[in-house]
């Protein structure tokens, strides 16, 4: 472990939410290589982003490498992207099912889905309803994570049903990411608010508001990123805070490696200077 990971890690404390680092993190590197850079550099848990790779889509694949490094995952990521539509079959509330039979396996308490894509209509049609019968059912938080309207040129395309912000629905259990609220110039903050307890997840990154969804290592956007992890720390926030960011143009593993832990170093400093500050 760097010098820079061991400091971060000794500022963890019990009083303090886990500090994740998901497995999209780390792509084109494996999920069996997000797993080890997460025990290495200091993160307190795993959230697992089921795709493409075969290691992924395996609960026993997984829950081995949550045993073998000793490190546990918090969340699993539903297979919602356009790139795996095909993972774990075409059938939208099946993947959900499985979401939460590898969640349960491996000892994840939340699954975070994205809402359906317009075009979606059978699994559109009744969403809200279809996910708090499967938190019922399954013992499971389903954490709906906020989106964002596509842009081309001056255009904007509502893709999201029932809608791309999941305070404006009646979710049991909601994601924020920085990244999106940066593509839909949304205030993260204030979305927080909105949601209050059901805020239940959170993926730490940034943007700077362009039409694509960039997930920068924090700050290194415009969003509010330590205004949030305040709010966090002053509401008693005892969930997820999750890094995702995009490392594919890092250049390097070390490169890769430095923009986790300073993700992680923001990450973890910020909420804990907050926590002091109102504690």
């Amino acid at each position: 472990m760097s010098d820079v990971a061991s400091e971060v890690q000794s500022g963890a404390s019990a009083a303090e939410p886990v500090i994740g680092l998901s497995t999209a993190s780390v792509y084109p590197e494996s999920t069996a290589n997000g797993f080890e850079l997460a025990t290495r550099l200091g993160y307190d848990a795993v959230e697992v982003m089921v795709g493409i790779d075969p290691i992924s889509q395996e609960i026993d694949a997984v829950r081995h490498l949550s045993e073998h490094h000793e490190i546990p995952v918090c969340a699993v990521h539903a297979p919602c992207l356009l790139i795996t539509q095909r993972v774990w079959g075409t059938e939208p509330w099946g993947k959900l099912e499985k979401s939460a039979e590898m969640a349960v396996a491996v000892g994840a308490d939340v699954v975070v889905v994205h809402p359906p894509f317009r075009w979606q209509r059978d699994y559109a049609r009744g969403f809200v309803e279809g996910i708090s019968d499967l938190e019922r059912r399954t013992g499971v938080a389903f954490a709906v994570e906020n989106m964002y309207p596509w842009r081309a040129s001056r255009r904007e395309m509502q893709v999201y049903v029932p809608g791309w912000n999941p305070a404006e629905h009646d979710y049991a259990n909601a994601t924020i990411d920085l990244s999106h609220s940066a593509t839909s110039m949304s205030d993260p903050v204030e979305m927080a608010r909105a949601l209050g307890s059901r805020l239940r997840h959170i993926h730490m990154t940034d943007g700077t508001g362009s039409a694509k969804d960039e997930h920068l290592v924090p700050g290194r956007g415009n969003q509010p990123c330590a205004e949030l992890l305040e709010h966090l720390a002053g509401t008693g926030f005892s969930g997820h805070i999750v890094v995702e960011i995009n490392t594919r143009r890092s250049g390097s593993r070390h490169a890769r490696e430095l923009d986790l832990i300073e993700s992680l170093a923001f990450t973890r400093l910020n909420f804990a200077v907050a926590a002091q500050q109102q504690g």
